[in-house]
């Protein structure tokens, strides 16, 4: 869906005031529509499968690009900010999983609601917020998405609920959304993600429960990057087929690396639930390049050669730039043009990360509630008091 994810590559013109170069060549010597096969995905309790064979524009692709690049640098500045202490405390890093949050925002509209567990930076950005929000949050400055208060792993904006850091506590949360919009009856859905380490958690099977009793509009959606922390699926799960998780609830696994078949299952997943059939389950097949958190070099359970196997064969990026370039709906030029443009929104951002002033102590009750009046809350301690503002 076009309209849907256009709005980060729009935000993105306005915060550069730039618009796309490119090189010497014009739009009409570009191809402005391909077709693709894709990888089928495995199915459970379906009579029919995602399209296979799918349409990419040039105008997509080109945000497709853009958007997982900016993720993967918004990521690696990450990294560097960490190891700097600029950013402290927990931090769960996303590079790697690029094709899962832009294929899933492809499928869905904004207007739909989602949520997630702790690895929350590129959904943050796909849900609307902008690398500055997100790199001042990561530094704990005021002009953070949640001014500063939140952190890595508790970022919101509308219709995204988090950032949780309690593993596989949000899945029932989602479900929560699931019901809200299945009694106003405004056509939305809610998507709940999960990792494969939250995928034995008992709430994540209660939830599956009551979603297909009340036939919600809830897809549930697990991320297997193959590793619950340190540890790798196959020790943890005595049924690794996730998809399948769901019992009596429908399941979809999907190449969790290409943007494309994870556009088409989650269009797929959606039409599922907006033709109230009830909630449904996918899987993504993909991989973290950092370990688990920043605190993990993620190399004692897994070799670098592994790593840079996964790197060099199934790259997000790398495999999408390779069917722009190869059917002719962009120039080289024109995406390293993309490339330092990221690039420049990434430094500039964590500028104004490291510079912006922390909150003050006055405002460390504030936004308890949304809409309720001012009200005295006790802070430290108990002989101190502060007034909330929502």
């Amino acid at each position: 869906m076009l309209t849907n994810i256009s709005h980060v590559l729009r935000a993105c013109a306005q915060r550069n005031g730039a618009a796309a170069v490119v090189s010497a060549r014009t739009y009409a010597d570009f191809t402005t529509e391909a077709s693709f096969e894709i990888k089928k995905c495995d199915i459970h309790k379906l009579d029919e499968a995602p399209a296979t064979q799918v349409v990419m524009t040039r105008d997509e692709g080109l945000q497709y690009y853009r958007i997982m690049q900016t993720i993967r640098r918004m990521e690696l500045k990450a990294d560097q900010l960490y190891k700097q202490k600029i950013i402290r405390g927990f931090c769960h890093l996303y590079d790697g999983q690029e094709a899962c949050a832009v294929g899933i925002e492809a499928g869905i509209n904004l207007t739909d609601h989602l949520i997630t567990a702790y690895r929350a930076h590129g959904y943050t950005y796909t849900r609307g917020g902008t690398v500055k929000e997100i790199m001042s949050e990561l530094t704990g400055r005021r002009g953070g998405i949640a001014k500063g208060k939140g952190g890595s792993m508790h970022m919101y904006t509308k219709n995204f609920y988090g950032g949780n850091g309690i593993v596989g506590a949000q899945v029932p949360l989602g479900a929560g959304v699931a019901l809200a919009c299945k009694y106003q009856g405004k056509n939305e859905l809610s998507v709940s993600l999960y990792g494969d380490g939250a995928a034995n958690q008992g709430q994540i099977f209660e939830t599956y429960n009551m979603a297909a009793l009340w036939k919600l509009p809830a897809i549930f959606i697990c991320e297997n990057n193959r590793y619950g922390m340190g540890t790798p699926v196959e020790r943890s799960a005595a049924s690794t087929d996730y998809y399948k998780r769901g019992d009596y609830i429908p399941g979809l696994r999907v190449d969790g690396m290409d943007v494309l078949c994870v556009r088409e299952a989650t269009k797929f997943a959606a039409d599922h639930c907006r033709a109230g059939k009830g909630p449904i389950l996918m899987e993504l097949q993909t991989y973290r390049y950092h370990g688990h958190s920043m605190s993990d070099p993620g190399v004692s359970y897994r070799t670098r050669e592994e790593i840079q196997e996964v790197r060099g064969k199934s790259d997000p990026i790398s495999l999408l730039k390779d069917r722009i370039l190869s059917n002719n709906m962009a120039s080289v030029e024109e995406l390293k043009e993309i490339d330092v443009s990221v690039r420049k929104e990434i430094e500039d951002a964590a500028q104004f990360a490291t510079t912006d002033p922390e909150p003050p102590l006055e405002e460390l009750c504030n936004h308890i509630f949304k809409n309720d009046p001012p009200m005295e809350v006790r802070s430290t301690n108990p002989w101190i008091k502060l007034k909330s503002v929502s």
